[in-house]
Formats: structure tokens, C-alpha cells, sequence
């Protein structure tokens, strides 16, 4: 499962770029959204890396955010007992845990929103006009996408 959160806005860029990210979900700058691992989605990741940040998110990570930043339809927070009660997860711990591991998908818990929206990240981007392997924020991540969605918390 991929964690992928847009970074730069979409000021200037080409329609093609525009219309990857609207298919990915990824209206505005600090959304988030959970990609299984797919290769029509790795396509489309690359296309827009330039945009995004990504990688694999861990089970403890999810939790925290749908647990923080989870949304039903009306605005209303993701709880244990919504989950418990119109899914066959007994709460956001195992839904979240399932989800990491791949048996799970997001619609398994009805009225859920697909897009996470989060704070822009404590201490600020280290910069949003480099690769990570260049010292920035966009890319691929891997395993320390966790830490830039803790910081997004």
C-alpha cells in the first residue's frame, strides 16, 4: 500500500500532469491518498513524481491517520465503533492493519472518504523543489514516507 501526497501545486503545468492527479484524487496541495500497489498506479505516480511524495506506509501510520484525519461523508471522524459496526474490522487498529498488508481495501468500510486531508508537515518541507535523494521532499520516499506523514499528523 502506497501513501501518496501532493506537494507542489499545479500552477503552469501541463494538462497531462493536471489530469494524472485528478485521476489519483490529489485535488490540492497536503491531500493524501492510499494507492494499492498496482502497476496502472505505479504508472501514474511516475508520471506525476515531480508533484508527490510517496511510498509504503505501515500499519501504525495508517492507524494514526484515519484515526486523526479519517472522514465520513458529512465531515464527521472515522471512529472504532462506526468501523465495528458497518464493517467486518472490529475497529481502526485491524482495518488499518489489514489495509497495510493488502487484504483490505478503503470502500470495505462504507461513507468513508478516500482522500486524507492533512496540516501542511511540522518544521516545513526540507524543500519542494528537489527529489529526496537530492535532499528535498519530492519522490519516492520508501519506508520514511511514515516519518513525513507523522510530521502531517
Amino acid at each position: 500500500m502506497y501513501a501518496v501526497v501532493q506537494v507542489r501545486g499545479t500552477v503552469k503545468t501541463r494538462r497531462e500532469i493536471k489530469d494524472t492527479l485528478k485521476m489519483l484524487r490529489l485535488h490540492h496541495i497536503n491531500h493524501c491518498v492510499l494507492i494499492p500497489d498496482t502497476p496502472a498506479y505505479i504508472g501514474m505516480i511516475r508520471k506525476v513524481k515531480d508533484f508527490i511524495a510517496y511510498g509504503e506506509v505501515n500499519a501504525k501510520t495508517l492507524e494514526e491517520l484515519l484515526a486523526n484525519r479519517g472522514r465520513l461523508i458529512g465531515d464527521v471522524r472515522l471512529t472504532d465503533e462506526y468501523v465495528k459496526d458497518n464493517s467486518q474490522y472490529n475497529g481502526i487498529s485491524e482495518f488499518a492493519l489489514a489495509l497495510a498488508g493488502g487484504q483490505a481495501r478503503l470502500t470495505d468500510v462504507p461513507g468513508l472518504k478516500p482522500v486524507l486531508r492533512l496540516h501542511p508537515p511540522r518544521k516545513g518541507y526540507k524543500t519542494t523543489k528537489r527529489t529526496v535523494q537530492q535532499g528535498g521532499s519530492l519522490g519516492y520516499h520508501g519506508e520514511n514516507i511514515n516519518d513525513l506523514l507523522y510530521k502531517m499528523r
